[in-house]
């Protein structure tokens, strides 16, 4: 299930029922609210890359459109010491681009334009300030990477795509023969100068991640057959040979594998490798294995935090990962198992697909987009000791909130998570507090920027603004506090974890001036299933919104595209054990629901389809305990279209103000 930060709902999440969307909640306790019309738009960055040298930075970058518009962005060059824009390009103004990469030689840029009306994806190559076609692909494609010695480009690319790449989009429609003729995303290498893509890895394999091998020869990958989807639980690490296609399998592992990375003296692979619920949702240890196969070996055992991101150094590594409340640089001696911390603050960071913190080719300089609760994203780069910010562009937006880190134990357990509230709460006023469960469950709630009126985390800030509190929290199964913890919910579920959340409420009222009778209780794929299990378990919560939940893992595991993703974290297929898979089923204990809970979730949702959302609904409406269901038309896992987004954000405020207002 997918991290509630990678989700469309995070952005645009909620709604309010009639009038009550224009009325202010009286005595609002925001004293820096300020009016969707009135607020600047934001600039947005993402993607980000450095040359090898450290000299210069590209970024996918745009202003935020208004209320209900997707806005277009381009791709943008910048000095690194100065942040100064030095180029912009823009070669299809229908098209949305992905992962630019700089040539090995700092004088090439590569990116992919992809153009959905058309069903196309260009590789665009940018040479002396202009960019040209490489090639294109009647399908999709993404990830393109230079050889070592820059003479061709690899991407991964859908040849006749019947879907966007990734379980969170919206899934084909279930009609005819299912289950044949499944989407296959393969190693792709076009001429640096341009020409026809050849398509090299095996027919019928479905490759998730890749980087070229030092020497050029080829690529470690990880891949499995069959459906894309649902197999990267089961994917294997392996070497494709660029000349013949020949897949040789370098490690076959019983956990989830991601960020590949051969050494630069080609005999060690490097990867991040964990509990993992979902592709793209990266946290674990760093693990090596000989290039040649073997047995993988923990090198960081022990460590207190979750590894997103790597790169080869020399004979060692530098990484990123989420410490706590805080975003760390981590300097890896794989021989030693020994590790020593570089830079370290309490920000969400945003890379690209290398990892949340991108490095130059020796490891001095790095690049990421920062942000936090109070201060707007901006492009942070420069040396490791002092990532400093490079772009201004927000600079006039203003902290619309103010928000602190708080943490707890429970049951042996240190766990943490965000509360976020008014500026300046009002003398001798108890708060209603919504909280906010993430997906995943191996996910973290990392700070994301509030802005005035819809510029950016509009739920977060519209509830703030009516007078609420909003509590983030990470219990166990999250990431953040080592490979041990993100287990600890494993065969689980409802269990710990849920008693390490309610003990974060506990410990945000005792910090906050927080009503403890008018809480509510909301989130998204295992936060939705969450929100279902708190609400059949709990009368503590007066208000619910549960979004892309599960109700009832029993027919869940037939209902799913993505049944693999279970076996890790249930340790058995549903017919082999269902006892765990029922115990965990919020459906088994719908007589105890007495909450009034709002559902939604996205009618061609491959991950957790509609019919649990409408099973849950069907049972709350049986028990007369009062509920609605929205689901919205053509959307997946992730709710994409502005206007849906508008509208469940509506829905979502509206709810909690009908129910938790005195």
């Amino acid at each position: 299930m997918r991290s509630s930060s990678a989700l469309g709902w995070a952005m645009g999440v909620g709604a309010l029922f009639g009038a009550s969307l224009a009325a202010t909640a009286a005595g609002t306790a925001t004293a820096t609210a300020t009016t969707a019309a009135a607020a600047a738009p934001l600039r947005e960055y993402r993607s980000v890359a450095i040359t090898a040298g450290g000299e210069r930075i590209a970024a996918i970058e745009s202003d935020a459109g208004a209320p209900g518009q997707r806005p277009h962005a381009r791709i943008v060059v910048r000095d690194v010491a100065s942040g100064k824009l030095m180029a912009e390009h823009d070669p299809c103004a229908a098209c949305s681009y992905d992962f630019p990469s700089w040539s090995p030689d700092r004088q090439s840029l590569a990116f992919i334009a992809a153009d959905a009306q058309a069903g196309t994806a260009t590789l665009w190559v940018v040479r002396g300030g202009q960019p040209a076609a490489a090639a294109t692909v009647q399908g999709v494609a993404n990830t393109a990477r230079w050889s070592p010695d820059g003479s061709r480009i690899a991407m991964l690319a859908t040849v006749g795509a019947k879907k966007q790449t990734g379980a969170v989009e919206a899934g084909e429609r279930l009609v005819g023969e299912i289950g044949v003729n499944e989407d296959a995303q393969r190693i792709a290498i076009v001429p640096g100068g341009g020409g026809a893509a050849r398509l090299v890895s095996p027919q019928g394999t479905y490759v998730y991640e890749y980087d070229w091998t030092p020497d050029g020869k080829g690529f470690i990958a990880t891949s499995a057959q069959g459906n894309g989807d649902n197999n990267w639980w089961v994917a294997t690490l392996g070497h494709v040979d660029a000349a013949s296609g020949a897949l040789r399998i370098v490690a076959a592992l019983k956990m989830q594998m991601s960020l590949p990375h051969v050494s630069p003296d080609g005999r060690t692979v490097a990867f991040v490798g964990g509990l993992m619920s979902d592709f793209g949702s990266v946290g674990g240890d760093i693990f090596t294995v000989p290039f040649a196969g073997g047995e993988p070996v923990d090198v960081t055992p022990d460590f207190a935090g979750s590894f997103n991101g790597l790169a080869w150094k020399g004979a060692g590594l530098l990484a990123s990962s989420l410490q706590g409340d805080s975003m760390t640089v981590v300097a890896v001696d794989p021989q030693a198992r020994s590790t020593r911390t570089l830079f370290s603050s309490a920000v969400t960071a945003n890379g690209s697909r290398d990892g949340r913190i991108v490095f130059s080719a020796d490891g001095s300089a790095a690049v990421s987009v920062f942000e936090t609760w109070e201060q707007a994203p901006y492009i942070a780069a420069g040396r490791l000791a002092d990532l400093a910010r490079r772009t201004r562009d927000n600079d006039g937006a203003a902290p619309q909130v103010a928000a602190r880190s708080i943490s707890w134990t429970n049951e042996g357990y240190r766990s943490q998570g965000w509360l976020v509230g008014p500026r300046q709460p009002q003398a001798g006023r108890k708060h209603p507090m919504v909280v906010i469960v993430h997906g995943g469950p191996a996910s973290a709630a990392t700070p994301r920027y509030v802005g005035a009126g819809d510029t950016a985390n509009p739920l977060v800030r519209e509830l703030v603004e009516r007078g609420y509190y909003v509590f983030q929290p990470n219990p166990r199964g999250s990431y953040g506090q080592g490979l041990a913890f993100t287990a600890a919910n494993r065969r689980d579920f409802g269990g710990g974890d849920w008693r390490d959340i309610l003990a974060g409420v506990d410990a945000a009222i005792a910090q906050a001036p927080i009503d403890g009778g008018r809480l509510g209780l909301m989130g998204h794929s295992y936060g939705g299933f969450m929100t279902m299990w708190g609400v059949t378990h709990s009368t503590r919560f007066k208000a619910a919104a549960a979004g892309a939940g599960i109700a009832n893992w029993i027919s869940y595991y037939g209902q799913n595209g993505i049944d693999q993703w279970m076996l890790p974290f249930f340790g058995a297929t549903m017919y082999d054990d269902p006892a765990v898979y029922r115990k965990a089923s919020p459906i088994e204990s719908i007589k105890d629901a007495r909450t009034p809970t709002l559902i939604y979730v996205g009618e061609r949702d491959v991950e957790t389809p509609a019919v649990q959302s409408m099973e849950f609904w069907h049972g709350l409406k049986a028990m007369r305990v009062p509920t609605a269901l929205v689901i919205y038309e053509g959307e997946g896992h992730a709710i994409r279209k502005p206007a849906h987004q508008l509208d469940q954000r509506r829905r979502t405020v509206g709810w909690f103000e009908k129910y938790l207002k005195p």
